[in-house]
């Protein structure tokens, strides 16, 4: 972590839906290394992602995330249930959802994005561009643009 943090703010809160623990350490990672000061939220499969965000079972005192992280191809309910989950519901709608998924396929960049996905990102196979992908996503989503404050 860089010393030119600014702590007096809140760690930006991120809700990472990623059934694969490899790819799921590689995104803490490279978040660790990014600029901004976060913490990051695990989830293994779909259902578990909607306990989170509804503050459910072992989840009941889940912050509400600043964005989302979401994987399509996921155990028990698919990322893409998910995602018309999250944004048919005004509570959690406002809340960005990046898709990370390793689907290069036509169909699922159009539907993600008539689902309003705020971003559909392929991932990389290869660690160092992976790495690279994550910190361009938090370059982008964490430092450029302004989160919406929804607490």
């Amino acid at each position: 972590m860089s010393s030119d943090m600014d702590r007096t703010a809140p760690p930006v809160e991120i809700l990472l839906v990623e059934d694969n623990l490899g790819d799921a350490r590689l995104t803490r990672e490279a978040l660790k290394e990014g600029k901004v000061y976060n913490n990051l939220h695990w989830v293994k499969d779909g259902v578990e992602a909607l306990d989170f965000l509804h503050r459910r079972g072992k989840h009941k005192d889940a912050p509400k995330p600043d964005i989302i992280l979401l994987d399509l191809n996921l155990p028990k309910k698919d990322g893409r249930e998910v995602l018309q989950e999250i944004k048919s519901d005004s509570r959690l709608q406002r809340i960005p959802v990046v898709v990370l998924t390793t689907s290069k396929a036509e169909e699922d960049v159009l539907k993600t994005y008539q689902l309003h996905a705020n971003c559909y990102v392929t991932k990389p196979v290869d660690l160092e561009q992976f790495i690279k992908v994550v910190k361009s996503i938090d370059n982008f989503w964490l430092t450029v643009v302004t989160l919406p404050n929804g607490k």
